[in-house]
């Protein structure tokens, strides 16, 4: 059967972030220079050993092209077996507030009615040996934070984070859980039918594709994910060591709003959120009006800002420029990465159509290189 585009375009995506060392950072720079995955396996040697990064070894790889591509169709054709998403780096289904960072994955596969860019987003983490006071505690936040209708993120472990995912089931919010694992399974075994009911308000989210053995070191490398996606994150139980506290260094390295329930002085697993509020890696959380003041929420639903239209003659400018016009017409704002997946123009060329269409007055630049209209 032959494929549409947008399946050959992923097909190309996928067989890139095959290659054996070619990471995240390499494979975002490809896509700067080529404007596209097929467009690099297509290009001559001498160009593509031009771009940074890509060496003889990466040169003599890119000869595999149809075994990469074989691969990338079965990793396809797995995750239609088994109703799982792949999005890929500069999809817009992909995750905007993942993409910003250095090691965020190229490829994220999920599973169920899932919005990976929802308005607003809670991390709820903490023990796997929750008390009774930390269960009850992570009810009561996400029933006080109903109100905001934020989608909860967590892990599915034990303790919190099982009861973090429940206790958003129950109060009807939408809830995602990152796992460590691929997603035709659910560890542990134990959580399939709280997995199950998440599936129609949220759903499963992972890095790694159909097949990938369970691996304990996966777990840690999702936390990454889960700080990434919060607005803020909440630790209601935490040991001096643990998952939990990696999130929390890595939510508050990613300047995320970090917050810990504090505990009894005398309570093991509440030793690491006492640490973090010591330490001013977090804040104390006290209840649902310290999240409203750090991330300037109300009680209402913010409907976003209605995405501006272009209200000019596009015939007037160059294709280049009506390409560009017109995809910022239809969103809101988009990052350069992703205006040159979508226009096929190359970022090196975009930079400087950009810069034009600025003078002109048509759009302006946002942090973070994104672009709207003005």
């Amino acid at each position: 059967m032959q494929k549409t585009a947008d399946e050959n375009q992923l097909q190309y995506s996928i067989a890139l972030s095959l290659i054996p060392q070619l990471g995240p950072n390499i494979f975002k720079t490809v896509i700067s220079y080529c404007g596209s995955p097929k467009n690099f396996f297509n290009m001559p040697p001498g160009k593509a050993a031009k771009i940074p990064g890509i060496g003889p070894k990466l040169i003599e790889l890119r000869k595999q092209k149809q075994e990469f591509l074989r691969k990338a169709e079965k990793i396809m054709d797995d995750c239609h077996k088994h109703q799982i998403h792949i999005h890929t780096y500069l999809e817009p289904s992909y995750p905007t507030r993942l993409k910003s960072y250095l090691n965020s994955p190229v490829l994220l596969f999920s599973k169920g009615n899932i919005n990976l860019n929802p308005d607003k987003s809670i991390g709820i983490v903490g023990t796997r040996n929750a008390s009774d006071y930390g269960k009850m505690s992570t009810r009561k936040i996400v029933e006080s934070l109903s109100p905001f209708q934020p989608t909860i993120i967590s892990g599915l472990a034990y303790g919190i984070d099982i009861t973090a995912h429940r206790a958003a089931l129950d109060f009807g919010l939408p809830t995602i859980s990152i796992l460590g694992n691929s997603l035709e399974s659910i560890y542990p075994a134990s959580h399939k039918s709280t997995a199950a009911n998440m599936m129609e308000n949220g759903g499963l989210v992972s890095e790694y594709k159909v097949g990938t053995p369970l691996n304990a070191n996966n777990f840690p490398a999702r936390n990454r994910i889960i700080a990434a996606l919060s607005d803020a994150l909440i630790v209601v139980e935490a040991a001096k060591r643990g998952g939990a506290l990696i999130t929390a260094e890595i939510a508050y390295s990613y300047n995320r709003e970090v917050f810990a329930v504090p505990g009894n002085l005398q309570n093991t697993y509440s030793e690491g959120c006492n640490n973090l509020i010591r330490s001013m890696k977090a804040s104390i959380y006290t209840g649902p009006k310290d999240i409203q003041e750090a991330l300037s929420w109300d009680n209402e639903n913010n409907k976003e800002n209605p995405v501006k239209k272009i209200k000019i003659d596009l015939s007037q400018f160059p294709v280049e420029e009506q390409t560009i016009l017109k995809l910022l017409s239809d969103n809101q704002e988009l990052e350069i990465d992703h205006l040159s997946w979508q226009s096929q123009i190359p970022v090196s060329q975009l930079a400087s159509l950009l810069l034009n269409l600025e003078f002109q007055g048509l759009i302006k630049s946002f942090p973070g290189k994104k672009y709207g209209l003005c």
